[in-house]
């Protein structure tokens, strides 16, 4: 079970290695692992935004150390990962948007796939044992949007630069675990490292474009009506903390039985919990307490996925996981947390960390 109890047994005073520390997801888990006592050294470009989540829940407080540097800086990432010796890497940096993937495929490439390369490569020098979580996307797969869940197996591909790079990153973590962690040898190299496979996630404070609540929240800042770009898109929409859940549960997991988790894994809902854009908005709207939208008739428009659902059956047989939150339940919190405006951005995460986790102390 992924309780407050077992996770804190895990990590508490483990040092973690946090690529991504200043993004959304990142911010997140940053205060997931300070809350279990994980000393945390986090890797990653500064916050895009004053008042990115990192920013509002004082993020530069809640870590060992926060290092500002690139994933495309093999010395200086290898530097910093092999002098703190990390019992856990979880790597979430990314760029992560798939509208400027369009507009900057090169940096995309470089950032998502050349920068899961040294990562990669900068473990193998990890002086002792050591548990690795690459995260990808749900977007890996190809997708000829037939209806039916994806699975770990299945076809990798990639239609937008983004996709394609997560796809790419996904090829170059089964090479590095078949070549140099492969868990035949795991004596001598002491690596167990997995990939991840999650998407659509939303959640308070989450700030950046091209994102369907930021866009909702900013446009019911200013009393807008909410533009939907495609509405009838289906995705496994899912909590922040349940794929940040997933990840610790792993990972808790491969540092039990190294050897027995070096493959990839899929975390997303429910297969018949999937709502389109304009559900979730109807929902998010009728939570938050008002706005309305728009459906926008675009022509010309770049190519997104309409249908993407996870099969996540893997995960469940073979570590136990379950989804804890529907996607109407993971949108209400989301709402609620955008609403709430007595208390500070490290509260409101703090508060929904400790009910999901089960720690209502």
């Amino acid at each position: 079970m992924v309780t407050a109890d077992y996770l804190r047994s895990v990590y508490k005073g483990k040092r973690v290695f946090l690529t991504g520390h200043t993004g959304f997801k990142g911010a997140w888990m940053l205060q997931i692992l300070q809350w279990l006592g994980a000393d945390v050294k986090g890797y990653a470009l500064a916050p895009e935004k004053d008042n990115d989540l990192y920013n509002q829940v004082n993020g530069n407080e809640l870590c060992y150390a926060s290092v500002e540097g690139d994933l495309r800086d093999l010395d200086m990432l290898h530097g910093e990962l092999v002098r703190f010796e990390p019992h856990f890497v979880f790597h979430l940096a990314a760029q992560s948007l798939v509208r400027r993937s369009y507009e900057q495929p090169v940096d995309t490439f470089m950032v998502n796939t050349q920068g899961t390369v040294h990562m990669l490569n900068a473990l193998r020098d990890v002086q002792q044992p050591c548990i690795g979580l690459m995260i990808t996307t749900d977007k890996v797969y190809q997708n000829p949007e037939r209806g039916t869940p994806f699975k770990e197996d299945d076809k990798l591909g990639g239609y937008d630069p983004y996709s394609a790079s997560k796809a790419a990153a996904e090829i170059v973590i089964e090479s590095y675990q078949r070549s140099f962690f492969n868990p035949a040898d795991y004596n001598k190299h002491q690596k167990s490292v997995a990939s991840v496979r999650a998407g659509n996630v939303i959640g308070g404070g989450d700030f950046a474009d091209d994102r369907i609540i930021p866009d909702i929240v900013r446009a019911l800042e200013f009393d807008q009506p909410v533009n939907l770009r495609n509405p009838n898109s289906i995705r496994p929409w899912q909590h922040v903390l349940e794929p940040l859940g997933a990840y610790l549960y792993l990972a808790a997991k491969m540092s039990e039985q190294p050897e027995e988790y070096t493959t990839a894994f899929n975390f997303g809902p429910n297969e018949e919990d999937m709502l389109t854009v304009e559900e979730l908005t109807n929902i998010f709207i009728q939570q938050f307490g008002r706005g309305t939208y728009n459906v926008l008739q675009q022509e010309g428009a770049l190519h997104e996925a309409k249908l993407l659902l996870l099969d996540s059956n893997k995960a469940k047989q073979m570590i136990g996981w379950q989804p804890k939150l529907d996607a109407r339940t993971a949108i209400r919190w989301t709402a609620d947390w955008y609403a709430d405006r007595e208390h500070t951005a490290h509260e409101k995460c703090m508060a929904q960390i400790k009910e999901y986790f089960g720690d209502l102390s």
